[in-house]
């Protein structure tokens, strides 16, 4: 189910965590070669981000909200 990027925060190991509209929580690391996502990596490519749908699994599997 495609769910909004609502905000972010860190995880324990420092890696950027997106907050999705739905109440789950999604890593959006930058690793490349395997992960190319550039824009996680400054406060403006973040923040161009907010609004734009991932695809949530923890919706589709119906899992609880995260809480931190």
């Amino acid at each position: 189910m495609q769910q909004a990027i609502v905000d972010y925060l860190k995880d324990d190991e420092n890696h950027w965590v997106a907050k999705l509209e739905c109440g789950h929580y999604q890593h959006v690391r930058h690793n490349p070669p395997w992960v190319v996502r550039p824009w996680v990596i400054t406060i403006e490519g973040r923040a161009s981000m907010i609004g734009v749908t991932l695809n949530c699994k923890k919706c589709d599997l119906g899992s609880p909200k995260d809480t931190k």
